[in-house]
């Protein structure tokens, strides 16, 4: 049995899909674009679910809703699960009458039924089923309260009574359409021929243009119009049928919006939280767990020297197990605790409802930008990972403004950026290193915002487009989601140290120690990176004040990986001096930095060209390479330009 499950965006689907599937199932994208697909199986059972995008109707206005309307028609769908929020159930509905007029079985699952006594909303079930002519069943996902009667009502064979919404004389004419049919869900395309709304369908033995005409000569306006006031019409009924709101009064959530929203405490807000998050992930934790982990890999590379060594290890195999791999590997997953802590913060922001907030609170920024709220959702996205982040601009109808999203996503400290910020702001900013990471955070705002101004003025002109957002109810964020979600992304970081990290870290052991005769053993500064490095460190020596081939390899390795800065630095240190846990030890390589440098450095890899991951995604979203490489030149352009200038401006304010 194959089931989809469909409802509108926070609706609590994803929730209820990993709570019918649990762990078993497997993710991927829909053919032809970059929009996530959930498939799994119901625990216990062979029935195979599909978690569809989350769509307001199903009229092909985004990628999302033509997605779900293909897959429905072309599918074999056998059951519909259509999950609505009790809390805003007209708008839940309006999808609901679309599906209802598909040749499918529906059940519709009212969600978050444990907000029900909260809103004074009280529901008549068995009235609200007769009325919509398919089972009804209450739930909440997040509680698990009724999901095994919902198994129990997909096993039913029964099937959705067919109901008609309409006026008799929109009736007629749809009836008539459909007799002319022969296909599966004739009665819903026979509505959408009639609106206009399905240009892939060839139809032309049919004479719509009459009944088009009819239905708006006796409607007095354009017949989607019409369908669509006769839907609105119909769930007005359905509510005031079904639907009981005992008493108007003040919710939590209205309460906590008149500060959150507040005209003028919103924006200072949303500073002061945003602080904090990088304030406690790298400032209160990070001091602590990298010197901590940091403790247990030099233990560690000390009891692999010894055994190695005892074992009749050559030095050149010891060397690229503790200098190459464990020092390469080891620098980045030091700092896992503290993207566990940013992950866990971001995480609890996005499940509470507040960073919806966000996208509200910025959107009138956002469109003297040309931009629009919806730009926020990949920068959002990005904190995880800029490859997700420039996918989600998928979102974006506005092409001009898709665009520029998509350039201006990677700007965003990412995860992989993390630990360059972390280590150079944990070094040479100790006592305020939370400070110096929370600036950088708002620096990449403000870049942000001259670039969009530039973009807007000379490279994506147009105007900004409308966004509308109903804001979800503020919840306490689930410990199970949460759990999930900082998993997720904490072992996709892991997997990536332990596949591009290693690999990388593997080469840049080799190049640093071998010459260009391929001897080893020789001084890493006749190594064959170092004459690579030199090649290219007169370009870095604006911003740092050094001709450093070591820090300028590094952060050119930033293309393969963000995280590999790091890992390389540590590597070369290591090679150079046997010193992998002080990098910035005095005679060292990179003794050179001072607080000005290191804030430049760190300013270069946060706006330099992304990862391999993140221009890849770029150029697909593009869909032109030429296209991506200029975005990819104003990037690393600007991220030296912006380097030079912070390097310039501190030494001024560091003499």
């Amino acid at each position: 049995m194959k089931i989809a499950l469909i409802g509108n965006q926070n609706c609590g689907k994803t929730t209820l899909f990993n709570l019918l599937t649990g762990s078993n199932q497997k993710v991927g994208n829909w053919p032809g674009v970059t929009i996530e697909r959930k498939i799994g199986y119901i625990k216990d059972t062979n029935y195979e679910l599909i978690d569809l995008p989350g769509v307001y109707s199903l009229s092909p206005y985004s990628n999302e809703e033509k997605i779900s309307r293909e897959q429905i028609l072309e599918s074999n769908i056998d059951v519909i699960i259509n999950i609505v929020d009790v809390t805003s159930i007209e708008r839940s509905l309006y999808l609901t009458t679309q599906l209802l007029e598909l040749d499918t079985k529906v059940i519709v699952v009212l969600n978050m039924c444990d907000m029900l006594d909260k809103k004074r909303i009280s529901i008549n079930e068995k009235k609200l089923s007769s009325m919509l002519g398919c089972p009804v069943l209450k739930i909440s996902a997040l509680k698990r309260i009724g999901i095994e009667k919902l198994i129990k009502q997909i096993e039913l064979n029964d099937t959705t009574k067919k109901i008609h919404i309409y006026s008799d004389f929109l009736e007629a004419k749809i009836t008539k359409v459909s007799n002319e049919l022969n296909i599966n869900h004739k009665r819903f395309i026979s509505i959408k021929l009639l609106e206009n709304d399905f240009p892939d369908f060839n139809f032309n033995q049919l004479d719509l243009a009459s009944d088009i005409k009819d239905i708006e000569e006796y409607y007095g306006m354009e017949v989607m119009e019409v369908i669509a006031s006769e839907r609105y019409d119909f769930i007005e009924n359905v509510r005031d049928a079904c639907f009981e709101n005992q008493a108007f009064s003040e919710t939590f959530t209205d309460k906590l919006d008149r500060i959150f929203l507040n005209r003028i405490f919103a924006i200072p807000i949303f500073v002061i939280i945003m602080f904090l998050v990088y304030f406690l992930s790298v400032g209160v934790v990070g001091s602590f767990t990298v010197d901590l982990v940091e403790s247990g890999i030099e233990s560690v590379s000390e009891f692999l020297t010894i055994n190695l060594q005892n074992l009749g290890a050559s030095a050149w195999s010891t060397s690229i197990v503790v200098d190459g791999i464990l020092a390469g590997v080891g620098a980045v997953l030091s700092f896992v605790p503290q993207l566990i802590i940013l992950f866990i913060l971001i995480s609890v922001l996005e499940s509470s409802g507040y960073m919806a907030r966000i996208s509200f609170i910025l959107d009138n920024l956002f469109k003297r930008l040309g931009l629009s709220g919806k730009s926020l959702i990949p920068f959002i996205i990005g904190t995880g990972c800029s490859v997700p982040g420039v996918m989600a601009t998928r979102t974006i109808e506005n092409e001009s403004e898709r665009k520029m999203t998509i350039l201006l996503t990677p700007f965003i400290p990412c995860s992989a950026k993390l630990p360059v910020i972390a280590l150079f702001s944990g070094f040479f900013f100790r006592n305020h290193a939370g400070i110096v990471s929370a600036s950088l955070y708002f620096f990449s705002i403000i870049v942000i915002i001259i670039s969009a101004i530039i973009l807007r003025k000379f490279v994506f002109k147009g105007e900004s487009s409308t966004y509308i957002l109903e804001l979800p109810e503020y919840r306490i964020p689930s410990l199970r989601y949460t759990y999930r979600d900082v998993s997720d992304r904490t072992i996709a970081f892991v997997r990536k140290a332990g596949s591009i990290i290693l690999l990388s870290s593997i080469i840049i052991w080799f190049l640093s120690s071998f010459s260009i005769n391929f001897k080893y053993g020789v001084d890493i500064n006749e190594s064959i990176l170092s004459y690579i490095g030199r090649a290219v460190s007169w370009l870095f020596y604006p911003m740092l004040g050094e001709l450093s081939w070591g820090a300028s390899v590094s952060a050119i390795q930033g293309i393969i990986a963000k995280e590999q800065v790091v890992s390389s630095m540590v590597i070369i240190s290591g090679l150079s001096d046997g010193s992998t846990n002080l990098l910035f030890n005095p005679n060292g390589i990179f003794d050179f930095f001072t607080p000005a440098s290191a804030y430049a450095f760190m300013v270069f890899n946060l706006f330099s060209a992304p990862c391999l991951g993140t221009i890849g995604a770029m150029k697909k979203e593009y869909s032109s390479g030429k296209l991506a490489l200029k975005a990819i030149l104003f990037q690393t352009g600007l991220a030296w330009l912006l380097g030079v200038i912070v390097y310039w401006v501190g030494n001024l304010l560091w003499v």
